[in-house]
């Protein structure tokens, strides 16, 4: 039988036309629906705390409460709704904060209407998405840091077990995939942490996209 599951999105934007433009095209879409809209970050909290959906399009820029503020918020609630930025904030000093509080992508308000549905049906899946312009932006960042050299310590097999990460899956799912104990995932999972200078998984999957490095 056929998965007839649909994925449930909540609209975040501070932009009536641009709530309506997203709910005109997503609602044509099989498999997504939208479960709701707010206006602000706070609506957007209380909203998907209430709502539950799968995938919040949130953006960056709105008055009161702002996107990265309301990624926090949600992160400290334990939300289990993946966040995806929909914004025409392009700037690095807008991205990277974003990312760092939990956004699981970040696409620019002039992408193809098509190209956001296969990122909103991604970050549901467990990936991380970086629109490639998103991810340029941040690459250079990255090696104006020389943050890719640090990817030159990691073992061949921590570079499989972060590919892995990227790619959402879990502990066990990795173990599974490289006939590993669970252990040693963890153990090698820290490695890769402390080598790469990196906080948790979603900063490791993150690095793994820029770096193309992703499955």
């Amino acid at each position: 039988m056929a998965d007839t599951r649909s994925i449930r999105v909540l609209l975040v934007d501070d932009h009536q036309v641009v709530r309506r433009g997203l709910r005109t095209f997503l609602e044509v879409q099989d498999d997504i629906e939208v479960v709701g809209e707010a206006s602000d970050g706070s609506e957007g909290v209380a909203a998907a705390e209430q709502l539950r959906p799968d995938v919040v399009l949130m953006d960056v820029k709105m008055p009161g409460t702002d996107g990265i503020e309301a990624l926090r918020t949600l992160r400290g609630l334990d939300n289990p709704a993946r966040v995806l930025i929909v914004t025409s904030f392009t700037e690095q000093r807008t991205v990277v904060p974003a990312l760092r509080a939990g956004a699981a992508g970040y696409v620019y308000k002039d992408i193809d209407p098509e190209a956001l549905a296969a990122a909103i049906r991604s970050v549901d899946a467990g990936h991380v998405l970086l629109q490639a312009e998103v991810a340029g932006t941040l690459l250079s960042q990255e090696e104006g840091n020389n943050g890719h050299g640090r990817g030159t310590s990691l073992t061949e097999r921590e570079r499989e077990v972060l590919g892995l990460i990227a790619d959402g899956r879990s502990n066990r799912e990795i173990a599974r995939a490289l006939v590993l104990s669970e252990k040693t995932v963890k153990t090698h999972v820290s490695n890769i942490l402390m080598k790469l200078d990196l906080a948790d998984r979603t900063q490791a999957a993150l690095w793994a996209v820029r770096h193309g490095m992703a499955g």
